[in-house]
């Protein structure tokens, strides 16, 4: 106990030492929102991904998936890796980082309000990112607590509390520079921790090859005569799982906590690097916790019933093989994943509603100061609604998370895609894919049809095939609007192009 106690001493004392530290670069709204648009290739690529990853992938998603899919939802990983990560960096981050810059935005709704010319769209964007950011915040709380039961014998109650104090405290201090930086020492945690976890872990089973030979002698409820689908290439729900590789990897290009990281990286040189270390960072990262969960079946026992508490599955896991120097490792990286996670969420829509909603609509004459003091107060009410929703011991991990990520970027990804790269998508393509969205998502949530993060792939997809086809068939925007928000791509190769020749007629005049 005494080691794991120690451990969270240190780990609270830097994180809170960084937020200290950074307050000096939060004293404004650009500083603290984006940190100055200074941010370098390690810094970024490592708060994206320290975003990106949490103790809902850890706990929530690895747990039940792990359960369900076996060996094969590895490729969820591989997913979040190529899709999520690579793709990501590529397609987006460049010109991400350059329109966002050319229209001055600070915030997804403040971009949208400026690509699509409608201050409506900027103000019920910034409502919509508040409250489905808050059932996400929730499930990471959620999978937090379950860690810290395991650990020190606590009532998750108190546990949420706790986190949910540190994760205020420190963005409230020292704004996105303290996110950013704390996500790369937390980022370096997880690499360490996840490595050492997965090694101790199938160790304890004998080994990899054992661990396996255990694992494919357990037939499927649904697949009784198939012996060795949990180790099987596709598993025994390649339709179901896909939804999940989707929801996970292509969701984050619609997610306003995923996008700012673009919007903070300092220049084009830091996107190259950064493409190639994020990458690499969500290939150790989600690999490895969806291989770990992936033997779920070997360490945990459903109830008399049949039930399966997936939320305690890696929790059990772990609980019973790793000594208490391992279990503290495992709660400070999950800490590290988690509150990275947490802190962007509390950025991303705190100061979306104080930006994009207060000061758009109610309060346009707001000092610098005051936005300031505002998004602060927004970051606490954030926190405090997340705990209590979090504190709910009926909501899921995966179904709160579900519910989140498929409204956000099933109401985002094609309108911010597309906004990006053609100048034909309009603001009547913005509003079908997010009323398709909210339609599909709360829908279900309501009704039940299906589970949440198999309704909001389904609005993902749906996301990319509204956006072209509503733009086509409705009025275009006016071309010389969009030409000068699509001009700051043309200016800097323009720019380039005239300096080269420059110093080719300088050099030919000095011969």
């Amino acid at each position: 106990m005494f080691e794991k106690v120690l451990m969270m001493v240190i780990f609270f004392a830097v994180t809170a030492g960084i937020g200290i530290y950074c307050r000096k670069h939060a004293t404004n709204v650009n500083d603290f929102v984006l940190g100055g648009r200074n941010m370098g290739p390690w810094v970024s690529a490592f708060a994206y991904g320290t975003t990106y990853f949490s103790a809902v992938v850890f706990v929530g998603y690895a747990g039940q998936f792990g359960w369900n899919f076996g060996m094969s939802v590895v490729w969820v990983g591989i997913g979040n890796a190529l899709i999520g990560s690579l793709l990501a960096w590529a397609v987006l981050g460049r010109r991400t980082r350059v329109m966002t810059k050319h229209l001055d935005s600070a915030t997804m709704p403040d971009f949208f309000g400026k690509r699509y010319g409608s201050s409506t769209a900027k103000v019920i964007v910034s409502v919509i990112i508040f409250v489905f950011l808050v059932p996400y915040s929730a499930s990471v709380y959620k999978g937090l607590s379950q860690l810290f039961a395991m650990a020190f014998g606590l009532d998750f109650i108190y546990c949420v509390i706790g986190m949910a104090f540190l994760t205020g405290l420190y963005v409230v201090i020292g704004g996105y520079m303290a996110v950013a930086l704390n996500d790369l020492f937390q980022g370096i945690v997880m690499v360490i921790s996840i490595i050492s976890i997965i090694t101790v872990v199938l160790n304890s089973r004998g080994g990899l090859m054992a661990a396996m030979t255990q694992l494919s002698q357990i037939s499927s409820q649904a697949m009784p005569e198939f012996k060795g689908v949990y180790t099987s290439f596709l598993g025994p729900a390649p339709i179901s799982m896909l939804a999940i590789l989707i929801l996970t990897s292509l969701g984050t290009w619609g997610l306003p906590q995923m996008i700012h990281k673009f919007y903070t990286i300092k220049n084009e040189k830091a996107i190259q690097t950064g493409t190639i270390i994020s990458t690499i960072f969500a290939l150790i990262i989600a690999g490895g916790s969806y291989f770990l969960g992936s033997f779920g079946r070997l360490f945990y026992t459903p109830g008399a019933d049949g039930t399966v508490a997936y939320d305690s599955i890696v929790p059990e896991m772990l609980g019973g093989v790793l000594p208490d120097i391992l279990i503290g490792l495992v709660i400070i990286m999950v800490l590290s994943a988690s509150m990275s996670t947490l802190s962007s969420l509390v950025i991303a829509s705190s100061s979306t509603f104080t930006l994009d909603f207060l000061k758009g609509t109610f309060m346009k004459d707001m000092s610098n100061r005051m936005q300031v003091g505002i998004i602060k107060g927004l970051c606490v009410l954030f926190v405090m609604l997340s705990v209590i929703i979090a504190v709910n011991p009926n909501n899921l991990i995966t179904t709160l998370m579900g519910l989140s990520w498929g409204t956000l970027a099933g109401s985002f990804l094609g309108p911010f895609l597309y906004g990006l790269f053609w100048k034909r998508a309009n603001k009547t393509a913005l509003w079908a894919s997010i009323i398709m969205s909210l339609t599909v998502n709360v829908a279900n949530l309501i009704m039940g049809i299906t589970a949440a993060p198999i309704a909001g792939a389904v609005a993902i997809l749906l996301s990319l095939l509204i956006v072209p086809a509503v733009s086509l068939v409705s009025p275009r925007q006016d071309p010389a609007f969009v030409d000068s928000i699509f001009s700051c791509y043309g200016e800097k190769i323009q720019m380039v192009v005239e300096h080269k020749f420059h110093l080719k007629e300088d050099e030919d005049n000095g011969r």
